[in-house]
């Protein structure tokens, strides 16, 4: 078995970890300390339902602002398709034309030779 000091190769997950870790003992202690406040039933039930109420209303504003930032992503992405695209038929239409103005110089000399014969 190893002994010695543990060091975490992903630096990313052990901030996610110690996050998580910390909502859910935040939570367990917001409950606790409902629980065990000297409040009769109903005031209880109030408190709860306010803060149940308040957590709902952060999360749907939390839940629109990210929405929001996911279509304005997706909207830049679709512009940089957009303009991707509209550069790569530029560049094509310009290689044809130059293709057909080579192939033009290339066939005339042809055609010179064959009306000669």
């Amino acid at each position: 078995m190893r002994s010695g000091r543990y060091e975490s190769s992903d630096g990313i997950r052990t901030t996610a970890t110690a996050i998580t870790f910390f909502i859910i003992g935040a939570g367990a202690g917001a409950l606790a300390a409902l629980l065990l406040a000297p409040k009769t039933g109903r005031q209880f039930r109030r408190d709860l339902q306010r803060g149940y109420d308040d957590a709902r209303e952060a999360f749907g504003d939390w839940a629109d602002d990210a929405a929001d930032n996911i279509r304005g992503r997706v909207r830049e992405a679709g512009d940089v398709v957009r303009d991707a695209a509209t550069r790569g038929i530029k560049v094509a239409s310009d290689l044809a034309g130059d293709l057909r103005e080579s192939a033009r110089e290339n066939i005339e000399p042809i055609r010179r030779a064959v009306r000669r014969s």
